[in-house]
């Protein structure tokens, strides 16, 4: 009776015991999985002890690759001027930026200046803006804003930070992208993707965007950080989603820690792209030529299709 026990015992012992964990493997080099050619494999290391200096050469190796990937990455926020910009970025809060860049063209041909703008009925704006949700706030905001451009900056938009998020509906976020793209000064721009994406490729484990935007900004050369939140905000939207990231179909791959979160099926990954990579229209109306040349195509106006 006794070794009958034992025996069951240790029937259970075997059947309780972990399987092996899977060895997760990622495609050898980025664009290839766009391209569709399936190259060989290397097992990710997660970098859990990375040093100092291996994660500033990681962290520049992804940022090559992406630019590689993403060589014609532009702001996705039709634009002609500064002062477009700063409405167009705090229009994009809690919305898309295709969603703003159908709403803008009725706003600033009713408004083109700050003056315009400063003076305008909020009911008529908020008509205008209702597409692009929460057009009560945003009414205030860009009204607001552009009444303090008139009245403390002559109506033009300031080109320094300490400046920019004075003005109402204007964080450190909004006002990098103007200064970036509109001033060529650079600056990082934390939205919430490039959040979601250097905390997956463990750049940074802070969650306040002002302590990423230190930590992340340390890793790179002053002249690269707007470039650097293009790529990276591009890469978000297209390929590395919040819910579903396409591993099987990710150009840096052998570099990220996360491989694996996501579908890692090339022919599964791919369905996943978005915008260009999969076929679709950009975000812009009026997208930048490279973009066009690439074989983007630009979004469609508000109504139609």
């Amino acid at each position: 009776m006794g070794s009958t026990k034992k025996a069951a015992s240790k029937s259970a012992a075997v059947k309780k015991a972990p399987a092996a964990k899977k060895v997760v493997v990622a495609p050898k080099k980025a664009t290839a999985r766009l391209k569709g050619t399936a190259p060989a494999k290397t097992v990710v290391h997660p970098p859990g002890d990375e040093s100092r200096t291996a994660l500033v050469r990681r962290a520049r190796r992804i940022n090559r690759e992406l630019a590689e990937v993403f060589p014609y990455a532009h702001p996705e926020l039709d634009f002609a001027n500064p002062f477009q910009l700063v409405v167009a970025t705090v229009l994009s809060a809690q919305t898309t930026d295709l969603r703003v860049n159908q709403t803008t063209p009725s706003l600033f041909a009713a408004y083109p200046t700050p003056e315009d703008l400063a003076a305008a009925n909020p009911e008529e704006v908020e008509e205008i803006l209702r597409p692009c949700g929460f057009f009560r706030a945003k009414t205030k905001s860009v009204i607001g804003l552009s009444k303090a451009l008139v009245e403390d900056f002559g109506g033009e938009v300031p080109g320094r930070l300490e400046d920019l998020v004075k003005l109402p509906g204007v964080g450190r976020k909004t006002a990098f992208v103007v200064l970036g793209n509109a001033f060529g000064r650079p600056g990082i721009t934390v939205d919430t993707h490039f959040q979601r994406l250097v905390r997956r490729w463990q750049w940074t484990g802070e969650t306040d965007p002002d302590k990423i935007e230190a930590a992340v900004g340390a890793l790179f050369p002053k002249s690269d950080w707007t470039d650097l939140s293009h790529h990276v905000i591009w890469h978000g939207r297209r390929i590395c989603h919040a819910r579903k990231p396409a591993c099987g179909a990710c150009p840096i791959a052998p570099l990220c820690p996360a491989y694996g979160e996501g579908e890692t099926d090339p022919e599964k990954a791919k369905k996943l792209l978005k915008y260009e990579k999969g076929g679709f229209p950009g975000q812009r109306l009026n997208p930048p030529q490279a973009y066009l040349d690439a074989g983007g195509k630009p979004a469609p106006p508000l109504g139609a299709g």
